[in-house]
């Protein structure tokens, strides 16, 4: 891999690093040898603009590639270098649950964010959270990560996916068509940008509670402008859930 070296911030005028960088070389050598591990781009990313810059174009990218070979490239096969948003967030989407405990989303939930060790995602499964005319669309949805025994609440499954090329489908032409309207005040917990709740919409399948194991009218999910997706559900007790994955 051949990249621009750059030896000085270009960033800021204040950064504390006076005396040069080591090239951006000798740092993807480094984090390849580390195996991109996710806590020390971040932590790489504190240091100052430059280093946060590099962990946003190179690192948090060959982490990405690294966790789900398969699905970046296919994310990227439309012939585009990047991903809607951008790869750090593409990263965090991978490795972490958002939760909610801002009572912004889903407003009787209050369950912090948390990382996970691995999730499997599927673009056969995202077929389910799509309307029949917008099955085109090429829609990665990880399992539900389960919060078990949440009260009233019961059993809780937080998921989380990612479109591809979302600027140009189906859903997103859909969506303005339809003219639905952003959330007020929340934003994507992966790239900060504006959400459209697709219950609001009327655009959320009964396939998708088959496919999570989840109560039909339980499921609310949300699609940001890069095609971020979060959502929650109840999940339904394992001997129910097997009745409704063999009926699909």
């Amino acid at each position: 891999m051949i990249l621009t070296k750059q030896y000085r911030c270009v960033h800021s005028s204040s950064c504390q690093c006076t005396k040069g960088h080591l090239s951006e070389d000798v740092i993807f050598l480094v984090f390849r040898q580390l195996n991109w591990n996710p806590k020390l781009i971040a932590a790489l990313s504190c240091v100052c603009k430059w280093f946060d810059d590099l962990a946003k174009r190179v690192l948090w990218k060959e982490f990405c590639k690294t966790r789900a070979l398969k699905m970046m490239l296919d994310l990227q096969s439309c012939g585009s270098h990047s991903v809607d948003g951008n790869w750090r967030a593409l990263g965090k989407l991978l490795i972490y649950c958002s939760g909610c405990s801002g009572g912004r989303l889903f407003n009787s939930i209050q369950i912090p964010g948390h990382f996970v060790y691995r999730t499997r995602f599927s673009r056969t499964s995202g077929k389910s959270f799509l309307l029949p005319h917008c099955r085109t669309d090429v829609l990665y949805v990880s399992d539900p990560c389960e919060h078990l025994d949440q009260g009233d609440d019961g059993d809780v499954g937080f998921f989380r996916g990612v479109f591809k090329s979302f600027m140009v489908s189906k859903v997103r032409r859909m969506l303005i068509d339809r003219g639905a309207q952003l959330h007020p005040t929340a934003v994507c917990p992966y790239c900060k940008a504006k959400m459209w709740n697709m219950l609001q919409a009327n655009m959320v399948p009964q396939t998708a509670s088959c496919k999570l194991g989840a109560y039909e009218d339980s499921i609310e999910y949300y699609v940001c402008l890069n095609g971020h997706m979060v959502g929650i559900c109840t999940l339904l007790p394992l001997s129910d859930s097997e009745e409704a994955s063999e009926s699909e």
